[in-house]
């Protein structure tokens, strides 16, 4: 068994890709409805990272508040914190919190994208 993909749920399914690959790199992989949901989805990757992106047709999207301990959220795997957070300021990306850090261990920072779904960047220093 493998890990296949997170999902976030988004409001408009345009502006949301253009954030993620616009903003963070992600590549659209694959976009289409589904009628019998009522549901608009996309697939998109970033290396081998993978996210699902779903719109409801139907229903209004709320956004969720945002609050510690920021989960659920989707981690993805940095190599330099410093070169990522100033591409996230660059960018007007708004960071929750970070980047924290446990000596010799780990750096990481969260943010959100435009419907407060929150992402996490880590960068191992000793990763095994």
């Amino acid at each position: 068994m493998k890990a296949d993909h997170c999902g976030f749920q988004v409001r408009h399914m345009d502006k949301a890709i253009t954030f993620y690959t616009e903003k963070l790199g992600f590549q659209l992989d694959h976009r289409a409805i589904n009628q019998e949901e009522q549901e608009e989805y996309a697939f998109l990757s970033l290396g081998t990272a993978r996210l699902e992106l779903i719109q409801d047709l139907v229903n209004e999207y709320l956004i969720p508040e945002v609050k510690k301990p920021f989960c659920p959220h989707y981690c993805l795997e940095i190599s330099d914190m410093v070169t990522s957070l100033a591409d996230l300021k660059a960018k007007d990306i708004p960071i929750l919190k970070g980047p924290l850090l446990i000596e010799k261990e780990e750096t990481w920072v969260y943010f959100t994208d435009p419907d407060n779904n929150i992402l996490e960047y880590i960068q191992w220093f000793n990763k095994k």
